[in-house]
């Protein structure tokens, strides 16, 4: 299984930003699709999920509202929609991988920086 997220980059505070997440190697049904996000100095965070098959997601309370996670099946990818952008936004965000009725993420694709300027 490989992911490889992208879409980082520099924006400003109220801004929006997407990030890609493109999943392959096996087929994701069951599987649930994450986002993390981990600042300097701070413990990695989980911002959102959603179930692969149904659709079912969840977010953190610091983003709910502001971000979200939609996913295109048939292209197996994954996204973070963020709108209005915060200063404490910024950090490498991660996509990662598991299946739903297992507590460890799986698979990790590598980090992609979102700085957001005030």
């Amino acid at each position: 299984v490989q992911l490889q997220a992208s879409g980082g980059g520099l924006v400003q505070a109220g801004g929006s930003l997407r990030l890609s997440c493109s999943a392959s190697g096996r087929t994701f049904t069951n599987y649930v699709m994450g986002w993390f996000r981990q600042a300097p100095g701070k413990e990695r965070e989980l911002v959102g999920t959603i179930l692969w098959s149904g659709g079912l997601t969840y977010y953190a309370e610091s983003v709910r509202g502001r971000f979200t996670v939609p996913r295109d099946r048939a292209n197996n990818l994954v996204y973070l929609q963020m709108n209005s952008l915060k200063p404490e936004d910024t950090a490498v965000y991660y996509c990662a991988a598991k299946w739903h009725g297992e507590s460890q993420w799986a698979y990790w694709g590598q980090g992609t920086q979102v700085t957001v300027s005030s």
